[in-house]
């Protein structure tokens, strides 16, 4: 798939080092991964909680980290809309969020 806004993730990692490890493996799981649809990333990540028919929100970091995306499996496209401490994710509408 295709990550849009990766350099978010960069940006994220340089503020938080603690985090660059787990979001390196999540961006390589998902820019070679081959889903479909919702199911295919609960099959990959079983911790994800699916938001809606688009979004899914990834615990980073054990949970202390909140990753939201949302997904165009059609075209193959991950879009990054929100990546935060826990603090900042409970502050959010993950719903409509669209920080990036």
């Amino acid at each position: 798939m295709n990550v849009i806004k990766r350099a978010s993730l960069l940006e994220f990692w340089e503020r938080h080092p603690e985090t660059e490890q787990a979001l390196k493996e999540w961006f390589h799981t998902v820019r070679h991964a081959t889903w479909t649809c919702m199911d295919d990333v609960r099959r990959t990540y079983p911790k994800a909680k699916i938001l809606n028919a688009e979004r899914v929100r990834f615990e980073i970091c054990g949970g202390n980290y909140r990753l939201i995306v949302a997904f165009k499996f059609s075209a193959r496209i991950a879009f990054i809309k929100f990546l935060g401490t826990h603090a900042e994710y409970d502050r959010v509408d993950a719903l409509t969020v669209d920080r990036y």
